[in-house]
């Protein structure tokens, strides 16, 4: 099982940028689909404290909700990159 989990919205462009470098670096990650309403996004929110997305939650480094897709791919590189 992966230990990345990533919340996003379909053709959100952010969360398309996040899963290109996670792609990238070869990375297995569970995909969560959020409701397109902010209002129903109440797991998003619990994770996050937040209705955006993406947003990254990585169990094995103890990230529990990271949000801002460059933040995000910052993260990725620098946790993941030179270990390919």
């Amino acid at each position: 099982m992966a230990n990345l989990t990533l919340y996003e919205l379909e053709g959100c462009p952010y969360c398309a940028k996040v899963k290109t470098k996670l792609a990238d670096l070869g990375l297995e990650y569970d995909s969560v689909m959020v409701p397109r309403s902010h209002d129903e996004r109440t797991e998003v929110e619990e994770v996050s404290g937040q209705t955006g997305v993406p947003v990254l939650v990585d169990e094995e480094h103890g990230i529990e909700g990271m949000a801002e897709s460059d933040d995000i791919v910052e993260y990725l590189e620098e946790t993941y990159g030179s270990a390919s």
